[in-house]
């Protein structure tokens, strides 16, 4: 075995590093045109690596250096089941490399897994092709290229979590064939699995489309391939139950704090037409990755032409067109019936970057490449040209008859350029028909022009991604780092117990995780939608499917209660009872005397506080009544003044005012004034009336020389005005910009009784449990004068149990958000530990199926040596007589 592998990979190492290097190096060189490369001052993040995915693999590098665990994070908002991230965002085999880089430096990280997983791409079809198409060796690479560069991969190169699919899709593909054709299943087996731990996501589309393959190959040969059946269904499955280590735990997960199906309120998918599928083959065409999108299903004219002579060619089967065709056929009507689109992405609609399987579309494109390729002799009767002359007068038809106004992402351009490398691609084959050009030297050319028709296909894509949505600046990311740092590692010097901290001026919303405090802010598809939508009844924005959970704009009841102990700010918070501590550089650190500790004791009633429905200053006030078993009254509200305004109209409408611009580009500014009390923290209530309207949109407030930004959409509606201990009239100002007009509710200034807010805080601390957390498990002791409960800031997730003094106890939970453990009195310890449902049932599952497939194997290779030896001793007796 050894010895077969040194000497294929004798044999074919060049096409090997040209089916690596070729894709790796026009990636580089295009990056490298917009200034991109190691160290450079632009960033390779853009839309989501910049919030996410950056922060995401700095929190999974901290996991490899052994400063979180692998099943929990106590630094993803409050807490979140870490294994469920970690199998949608980072589960390739190329994560463990960030070890390697400082979490200051993950942009270059995130840099050069982008150009191996895009060369690795390449790699792993150069293996397919070579074991799968009868062509030459220099054709393999000339398929491998566009392949890894095809549009999907390049305009989505920013969602670096999906490309490690474009690795196993060819090795899956290929363990279809071995499977099929030599019996041989370990290949599919091992990709199956990789696929579905590397991303469950894009591994449903995969395995519903290569079953689909497996029916239409299987069709083409019945008589041969029936037998196949068995042995497919035996290795999916056992590969599908072995991934079940990381993907049960993930689902258990979604279930619990999952969206609610899509539903289906029309036919056709919007902003599709007639002409997409031509359009988007072109070369260069980029539209965009936000909402209006159409399918990325560019892969290369060469593969496009060999694709259609697949179908006009004579030496095919019409049966293997009509089977393979209609692979086409389901993907193409996906990309127009809003029920089969919604199919493939599990029926949950995507958060823009829309068609998120039109890489099976391309896939297939020059997987039936290869084949016609195969088909291609020098004489052919003219076919193979007639066939680049159809795919031309398809191009000019679209172009021509496109409706005036659509299709004006596709530029001239494009359409020239698309036509120039067709002509390309028919003088070079032409020449070749007519023998005025060696077949050496034509794989030299095609070779040649594939390569400069991906460079400016993906030169395209990735300006594309800096128009649509900008490379972000590396100082961003990496300037911040330093001083933040040396802060949160003081204030862990500083704490042997849990404690909260949160940036007033953060780097993205994902901070948390990457610098390793608690907080409550969070970006994220996998999240705890519960404790989530709770929170935002207290106050912290987080709307609709809780994808984002802010922690700006909110009142102090709500530090102290989350266990804000800290915070960050460039300018002072303006908060009672926030004392400041350190800084560095532009950051100081803040420490608030009124944090509580992440469990306290509480009476059973406890469960009978009332939630008032849209009223979060209510909820807030009964949560923290029924924690301190006080009545008290925190907020009152009174109406500010407008003092002064500068390039605003305001239009009074019921119980609602609208601030417009009268010069555009400009920021809307209004100053207002508003008395407040002695011992009073003020905030300015800013509710919109449409969120949707308000998505750009965002408000600076300015007080005594501090000011404070936010996005009003996505953050709460608390803005700080300050703690005044004297009776003091107050000016302050708000800056709106983004949009030309901003509605809210009638503005009211919330003042905060912060004399009754220290009493109720200063009860519920004499009843405090200090909980040291590590791990995934947290632990404490206390001391219950009569039967209590347990409360809690921890988001409730049925992986969490409770010990006390070592024996389990129920875990209760509270508002359907957060633990409780109900206790009798006494002095007790107390621990909760955490392991993702599921992960039990699927790490054995892992070990059963993985053993059973071993199991498999060993049987059929058994069973063929005795069919084998069986059959050469009939050959022997044959031949005897």
């Amino acid at each position: 075995m050894k010895n077969k592998i040194k000497q294929f990979t004798k044999e074919n190492w060049q096409y090997m590093a040209a089916s690596f290097f070729i894709p790796f190096f026009i990636m580089f060189f295009v990056y490298l045109s917009i200034g991109i490369y190691p160290g450079s001052s632009r960033s390779v993040l853009a839309s989501d690596a910049f919030s996410q995915f950056s922060n995401f693999h700095a929190s999974f590098n901290n996991v490899l250096h052994g400063k979180q665990s692998i099943f929990y994070s106590w630094n993803a908002s409050l807490g979140l089941n870490y294994m469920s991230l970690l199998s949608y965002y980072l589960g390739g085999l190329f994560t463990p490399l960030v070890f390697f880089f400082g979490n200051q430096n993950m942009p270059d990280a995130l840099y050069v897994l982008t150009l191996l997983k895009i060369g690795a791409a390449g790699l792993s079809f150069w293996f397919f092709a070579s074991h799968t198409f009868k062509i030459s060796r220099w054709a393999h690479v000339t398929l491998s290229i566009p392949y890894a560069l095809m549009s999907y991969t390049t305009a989505h190169s920013e969602l670096i979590m999906w490309l490690d699919a474009f690795v196993y899709l060819p090795l899956i593909f290929w363990g279809i064939h071995r499977l099929m054709d030599q019996r041989k299943p370990t290949l599919l087996f091992v990709s199956y699995l990789l696929l579905f731990i590397a991303n469950f996501y894009m591994g449903f589309m995969i395995g519903i489309f290569s079953f689909l393959y497996f029916i239409a190959r299987l069709l083409t040969n019945w008589k041969n391939y029936k037998k196949t059946i068995l042995p497919y269904s035996i290795t999916s499955l056992l590969a599908g139950g072995a991934s079940m280590i990381m993907i049960l735990p993930t689902v258990f997960d979604l279930r619990f704090n999952g969206e609610k199906l899509t539903e289906i309120t029309k036919f056709k998918t919007e902003a599709t037409a007639f002409w997409d599928i031509v359009m988007k083959n072109m070369v260069g065409v980029y539209d965009t990755t936000k909402y209006g999108s159409i399918p990325f299903i560019y892969v290369g004219l060469l593969p496009l032409i060999f694709c259609v002579f697949y179908f006009t060619t004579r030496h095919i089967p019409l049966k293997n067109k009509l089977l393979f065709g209609s692979l086409f056929a389901i993907l193409i009507a996906s990309f127009y019936i809003v029920p089969l689109n919604l199919f493939w992405h599990g029926m949950h609609a995507p958060n823009m970057f829309l068609f998120r399987y039109s890489f099976l579309f391309s896939f297939l494109v020059v997987l039936l490449a290869g084949y016609g390729w195969e088909q291609f002799k020098k004489d052919d009767l003219g076919i193979f040209t007639g066939t680049i002359i159809l795919v031309i007068a398809f191009f000019a038809l679209a172009e021509g008859s496109k409706p005036t106004g659509s299709y004006e992402f596709v530029s001239l351009t494009s359409f020239i350029l698309t036509l120039l490398f067709l002509g390309l691609y028919l003088a070079g084959i032409a020449f070749y028909q007519v023998k005025k050009l060696p077949g050496k030297y034509l794989s030299a050319l095609l070779l040649l022009v594939v390569c400069a028709e991906a460079f400016i296909n993906t030169n395209t894509m990735i300006n594309g991604i800096l128009d649509d949505w900008n490379y972000a600046s590396r100082s961003l990311y990496t300037e911040p780092y330093p001083d933040i740092k040396k802060l949160v590692d003081q204030t862990k010097a500083e704490n042997d117990t849990f404690y909260r901290l949160e940036n007033l001026n953060p780097v993205s919303s994902n901070d948390s995780i990457n610098y390793g405090y608690s907080g409550i802010s969070l970006f994220s598809s996998i999240r705890n939608r519960n404790s989530s939508a709770y929170l935002d009844s207290l106050g912290f924005r987080s709307r609709g499917t809780n994808l984002n959970i802010r922690y700006p704009n909110n009142t102090l009841i709500m530090d102290a209660l989350m266990g804000i102990k800290y915070n960050l700010s460039e300018s002072d918070p303006l908060k009672f009872g926030f004392s400041n501590e350190a800084t560095s550089g532009k950051f100081t650190l803040y420490e608030n005397q009124y944090a509580l500790p992440l469990g306290f004791l509480a009476n059973e009633s406890i469960y009978d506080v009332e939630q008032p429905e849209n009223d979060n200053l209510s909820s807030q006030t009964e949560l923290l009544n029924s924690l301190s078993q006080q009545e008290q009254n925190y907020f009152t509200f009174y109406s500010p003044t407008i003092i002064n305004q500068q390039n605003v109209k305001i239009e009074d409408n019921v119980n609602s005012v609208t601030y417009r611009e009268l010069q555009s580009d400009v920021a809307k500014e209004i100053t207002w004034s508003v008395a407040v009390p002695a011992h009073t923290q003020a905030y300015l209530s800013l509710f919109p009336t449409d969120f949707g309207q308000l998505e750009s949109s965002s408000a600076t407030m300015t007080v005594n020389g501090s000011s404070q930004k936010s996005q009003i959409n996505i953050t709460g509606q608390y803005y700080n005005i300050g703690y005044y201990e004297e009776p003091t009239t107050v000016t302050f100002s708000v800056s709106f910009y983004g949009t030309e007009a901003v509605s809210f509710m009638e503005p009211k200034v919330v003042g905060l009784d912060t004399t009754a807010f220290e009493q109720a805080v200063k009860e519920i601390q004499t009843n405090g449990i200090e909980m040291k957390t590590g791990g995934r498990t947290a632990e404490g002791t206390f001391s219950a004068k009569e039967n209590q409960t347990i409360f809690t800031t921890i988001p409730y997730d049925k992986g969490w149990k409770a010990y006390v003094d070592g024996k389990e106890v129920p875990v209760k939970v509270f508002k359907n958000a957060f633990i409780s453990v109900p206790v009798t009195a006494g002095e007790h310890t107390i621990k909760l530990v955490y392991l993702p449902e599921g992960f039990k049932i699927g790490a054995l599952l892992f070990v059963l199926c993985t053993g059973g497939f071993v199991f498999f194997v060993k049987f059929t290779d058994t069973k063929q040596k005795k069919q084998t030896r069986a059959k050469k001793r009939t050959r022997k007796k044959r031949a005897a007589l």
